[in-house]
């Protein structure tokens, strides 16, 4: 599992964010490797309307951490990631 801070500009206004604002969003990604993770959370940013979207962290979770049932109970977007293969979480700046 990957985790991506990721920003990326609203094609249209929604839930508070006006068209062409920049919103800052962290996106867990299920997948074996990076590269694939990343054309991934692109990909999911796209389909809930976001453009010009640019990864500035990446993170790798290693797999002690993603299949200790501790870790992946106290962390709920982890456990949604492990669940449906994504989580993206938008922050208010």
């Amino acid at each position: 599992m990957y985790i991506f801070s990721a920003n990326a500009k609203a094609k249209k206004d929604r839930d508070g964010v006006k068209e062409g604002q920049v919103v800052p969003f962290i996106v867990y990604i299920n997948f074996i490797d990076l590269f694939g993770a990343e054309q991934l959370c692109k990909v999911y940013l796209m389909r809930a309307g976001f453009t010009e979207i640019e990864i500035e962290k990446r993170k790798l979770v290693p797999s002690t951490l993603t299949s200790d049932p501790r870790v992946v109970a106290a962390d709920k977007a982890m456990a949604e990631a492990i669940k449906s293969g994504y989580m993206i979480q938008m922050f208010d700046e």
